[in-house]
C-alpha cells in the first residue's frame, strides 16, 4: 500500500484527512471513475456541453483537446468548477508550450536537439517554458518528459523525443527537464515515460506490439539506471509504454509462456515486481493510451480494462466510450480480477496527488489569466533561437564543402523533401518558403526544384506532372546553372507508419540525390537524425531538428560560417552503417 506521507507525495497530516475523507465521500461508482483520463470529444468551451460532461462522467484526470490559449484556458476552468472532486488535466509538451498550444505555444527545441548540446540548458528550458506555458491555461500534470533510451537508429516513434543513447546523458537532461518544470510551475506533476522504455525495438506501438528486448542487466544498466534516478530523486509519476520487456519477464515469472507475455500496462511483473518493489516507486502509474495496438491488439477490451488496473497501474488512459470501459471495469471487480486492495490503493494514488499538487486549494486548482501573457512571449521564443545556436550539428563533412560562401557558390538549387501530404486540402507547409528566405537572406540565388505534390496542385492530375519529375535535364546544362545543392529533408510521421523514411515525392524524381557527384552538395534534416541511411552519397550533412524559422536560420548561418557549429552528433545518426560515414 502507498505511504502518502513518504516521496513522492510528502502529505502532511491534514492532507491526508482530505485524501481519506475525500475517498470516504464517494460512492462505488464514483471511486472506479476516478481511474479514468478521457480525452474531451469535441473541442472547444461550450459551458453546458462541459457541464454535462464532467457531471454524468466523473473522471480523475482530463486531457484538453483543441483551441487558442483563451478557449484552452477557459475549458480548463469549466473542468474544475464542475468537477466535486479536483481533477487532473494533462499536456504533453515533449518541446515546449508547443505541446498544448500548438499554434500560440513556444517550440523550444526537440529532445535530440537538446541532447546534441553541451551542458543542459536547453533541456532545463523545455521544461521551463512547458511548465510555464502549460500551467497558464490550467494544466497540472506534465506527460513528459520522455525518458527512453535511444538504442536502435530504425526507429523514429521516439527518434527526436529521446534525450539520446547514453543513459546518462539522457538521466541529466530529464533530471533537468523536470527542474525546469517545477521552476516554472511548483505545483505541476511529471511523468517519466515510457517504462520500461521505447527506442530498443523499430516498431512503433501506436501501430503494432512493440518489445524491449534488453536482458535485464543490460536493461538495469540503461533504462532502469533512468528511472532509478528519477525515482530516487522524488518523480511523482510514471507512464507504462505499450511496450514489452520479455527477457525480464521470463527471468521474474520463471516459465512464463511466450503468449503470456504482455505489455507493460498489462504486466503485473514489470508493475509490481519490477516497479514497486525491486525499484521502490511509491507514486502514481498511468497507462499510455488505451488505443495503442500495443495493447488493443493483444487482448479484448473488456479484459483490458481491469487487467490493466490489476496489473498495477492507477489510472487509464482514454476511453473508447466511458460507460462501457466502466462496465468492463466493474465487471472487473465482480469476478475478482480487481479487488478492494488494489481499487483503494490506486484512488489513495491518485488522491494523494491531488493533495501533493495542492488542488484542494481554489488558488491553486484554478489559474489566474494574467498567465496566458507568458505564451508564446518574447523571452520564450529567445530560447528557441539559443537553443538552435546550441544544437545544430554537423554530421558530417567530409570533402571539407564548409563553409559555403555566396559570394563563391551563389546559385542555388533548393530540394525540399517532405512527408507525403496525406489530405486534399493540402496547399504546401510554407517550410520551403521559409528555407528559401533564410537562404536568400544569407546572399544565395535560389531555385526551387518542384515536387510532385506541387505539380498536383499548379496543373491538375495529369501524367505529364510525373513524366516531368523524371527528367533532370542535362549534366552539362545543370553544371552550368548551378554552384551548390542544398537538400532539406523534412520527413515527420505519428502513429501511421512503424518506421518513417526519406520519401521522395515520386518514383524516380529529380529530387533524389543525383547531382552529388555534379555539383557540391548539403543535405540538412529538419526533424529524424537518421536520414543518412537513405543518402549516404550526400557528403556534407546536418542535422537542424526544426522547420521553423529559428532553426533553419541557424544551420545556414553555420553552413555559411556565419557562426561555428556546437552540437554534437549521436552515433546512431550514422545508423550503423560504414557508408554513412564517407
Amino acid at each position: 500500500m502507498v505511504d502518502l506521507k513518504a516521496k513522492p507525495f510528502y502529505l502532511n497530516d491534514e492532507e491526508i484527512r482530505w485524501v481519506e475523507d475525500t475517498i470516504g465521500s464517494m460512492t462505488m461508482d464514483e471511486k472506479l471513475r476516478q481511474l479514468f483520463v478521457l480525452l474531451k470529444p469535441v473541442p472547444g468551451a461550450d459551458e453546458e456541453q462541459i457541464r454535462a460532461l464532467m457531471e454524468s462522467a466523473r473522471p480523475g484526470g482530463m486531457r484538453w483537446q483543441g483551441g487558442d490559449k483563451e478557449t484552452v484556458f477557459r475549458q480548463n476552468t469549466l473542468f474544475q468548477r464542475y468537477s466535486r472532486i479536483p481533477v487532473l488535466i494533462a499536456g504533453n509538451c515533449d518541446e515546449g508550450g508547443n505541446g498544448v498550444l500548438p499554434q500560440e505555444g513556444t517550440f523550444v527545441a526537440t529532445a535530440a536537439e537538446a541532447g546534441a548540446e553541451e551542458g543542459t540548458e536547453t533541456a532545463y528550458r523545455m521544461g521551463y517554458v512547458a511548465g510555464k506555458e502549460a500551467a497558464a491555461i490550467g494544466v497540472n500534470w506534465m506527460f513528459n518528459p520522455v525518458a527512453d533510451v535511444y538504442r536502435n537508429w530504425r526507429n523514429t516513434i521516439v527518434n527526436t523525443r529521446s534525450f539520446g543513447s547514453d543513459a546518462d546523458r539522457v538521466t541529466d537532461c530529464v533530471r533537468a527537464y523536470i527542474r525546469g518544470i517545477k521552476d516554472a510551475a511548483p505545483n505541476m506533476a511529471c511523468t517519466c515515460k515510457h517504462f520500461p522504455g521505447d527506442g530498443w525495438d523499430e516498431l512503433d506501438p501506436h501501430n503494432s506490439p512493440a518489445h524491449n528486448e534488453a536482458d535485464p542487466e543490460e536493461w538495469s544498466e540503461s533504462y532502469g539506471r533512468v528511472y532509478r534516478t528519477m525515482i530516487d530523486e522524488g518523480l511523482e509519476t510514471i507512464m507504462t509504454g505499450q511496450i514489452s520487456l520479455p527477457q525480464m519477464s521470463r527471468k521474474l515469472r520463471p516459465g512464463i509462456r511466450n503468449e503470456e507475455i504482455m505489455p507493460a500496462s498489462l504486466a503485473p511483473e514489470l508493475l509490481q515486481d519490477l516497479l514497486r518493489e525491486q525499484m521502490g516507486f511509491n507514486g502514481l502509474i498511468i497507462s499510455d493510451a488505451s488505443h495503442m495496438i500495443g495493447m488493443a491488439g493483444v487482448m479484448k477490451r473488456s479484459e483490458a480494462v481491469p487487467k490493466c488496473i490489476a496489473a498495477g497501474c492507477d489510472m487509464f488512459l482514454f476511453t473508447n466510450d466511458t460507460e462501457e470501459d466502466l462496465g468492463y471495469l466493474k465487471a472487473g471487480m465482480e469476478r475478482g480480477i480487481v479487488t478492494e486492495a488494489r481499487l483503494d490503493d490506486a484512488l489513495h494514488r491518485i488522491l494523494g496527488l491531488k493533495a501533493h499538487l495542492k488542488l484542494y486549494r481554489d488558488s491553486v486548482r484554478y489559474p489566474e489569466k494574467a498567465g496566458l501573457e507568458a505564451v508564446g512571449c518574447a523571452e520564450h521564443r529567445q530560447y528557441t533561437a539559443e537553443a538552435a545556436d546550441r544544437g545544430v550539428t554537423l554530421v558530417k563533412d567530409t570533402r571539407q564543402l564548409l563553409p559555403v560562401r555566396p559570394a563563391e557558390r551563389k546559385r542555388a538549387l533548393l530540394v525540399y523533401v517532405q512527408s507525403t501530404p496525406n489530405s486534399k486540402g493540402y496547399r504546401g507547409d510554407g517550410v520551403r518558403q521559409l528555407i528559401t528566405e533564410e537562404l536568400e537572406r544569407a546572399g544565395f540565388t535560389v531555385t526551387q526544384c518542384p515536387s510532385f505534390y506541387d505539380l498536383e496542385i499548379e496543373n491538375g492530375v495529369h501524367p505529364m506532372n510525373f513524366v516531368r519529375m523524371m527528367q533532370p535535364g542535362r549534366r552539362e546544362d545543370f553544371r552550368k546553372n548551378y554552384d551548390i545543392v542544398f537538400v532539406f529533408i523534412n520527413i515527420k510521421g505519428y502513429a501511421q507508419r512503424n518506421v518513417e523514411r526519406l520519401s521522395w515525392s515520386s518514383g524516380h524524381s529529380m529530387e533524389m540525390p543525383w547531382y552529388t557527384e555534379e555539383v557540391p552538395t548539403v543535405g540538412v534534416s529538419l526533424n529524424y537524425t537518421n536520414h543518412l541511411a537513405d543518402c549516404a552519397n550526400i557528403h556534407t550533412f546536418v542535422n537542424a531538428y526544426g522547420p521553423n524559422r529559428e532553426n533553419i536560420r541557424a544551420a545556414v548561418e553555420k553552413i555559411t560560417g556565419k557562426s561555428a557549429f556546437r552540437g554534437t552528433a549521436d552515433d546512431t545518426v550514422f545508423c550503423g552503417r560504414w557508408d554513412t560515414r564517407l
